[in-house]
């Protein structure tokens, strides 16, 4: 078998022998293209070179939808069995790369479907607790206090969010140290997405949105990204 096959279907079976059998209840991972993550620079990013509890942002699987990616700098290989708001479960298999830290996620928020955008992001990655969190090393999203568990599956910790964020199942070539996106898994909200924000979204990507990604999508720090971070 091809190597970039059997680390799909390494993949593949990873998530799916956490699952229990298939049955109606059970939420399935959804793949897309293939993208290979990549630097500003465009070459492949390196598992090793992802920086530790920074707010990195791509996007997948379509042009308009963001997802950050961290390293949280420690192994994080203790999967995770989680629900979506519709009730149906799925196991998170855990971090990826050379330490098994490196996890990633749908950046759009499972409450109000806040995002980060090129003029502000109320929604992003805190290594740290603040006067509004008791919580460190949260996903936390300033619109209604939305907190979520990125060594958990993105695991749903305060606030009024229905459900954990989106995963992004990465693929991880360990001879290469590259990293790819193939899908998702959980509770998925583009439809949502892409209807509440139609006419933003066609003038921040020029009617490109929906595009689907394939081969390489380019991870940038969301403080390049975006002009301003809303702390909270």
């Amino acid at each position: 078998m091809e190597r970039r096959q059997f680390v799909k279907a390494c993949a593949l079976a990873t998530v799916a022998s956490s699952l229990p059998a298939l049955a109606q209840g059970n939420a399935t991972p959804n793949f897309y293209a293939r993208a290979r993550l990549a630097g500003p620079d465009g070459k492949p990013l390196k598992s090793r070179s992802v920086p530790v509890n920074t707010n990195l942002i791509f996007h997948y699987p379509y042009a308009g939808t963001p997802c950050f990616l961290l390293n949280l700098g420690k192994p994080v290989n203790v999967g995770a069995r989680l629900e979506t708001a519709d009730a149906r479960t799925y196991e998170w298999a855990g971090g990826v790369g050379a330490n098994d830290a490196v996890v990633a996620y749908s950046a759009i928020c499972a409450h109000k479907l806040t995002y980060p955008t090129r003029d502000i992001s109320f929604i992003s990655y805190r290594p740290d607790a603040t006067p509004t969190s008791r919580f460190s090393r949260v996903i936390h999203c300033c619109s209604e206090h939305s907190q979520y568990d990125p060594a958990r599956g993105g695991k749903v910790l305060a606030g009024p969010a229905p459900q954990p964020l989106a995963a992004i199942l990465l693929e991880y070539d360990r001879e290469s140290d590259e990293l790819w996106a193939v899908g998702t898994l959980g509770g998925e909200m583009f439809n949502d997405f892409f209807k509440k924000y139609e006419f933003r979204l066609a003038l921040e990507f020029g009617g490109r949105a929906h595009n689907p990604v394939a081969g390489q999508c380019t991870v940038t720090e969301l403080a390049e990204f975006c002009r301003q971070q809303v702390k909270c």
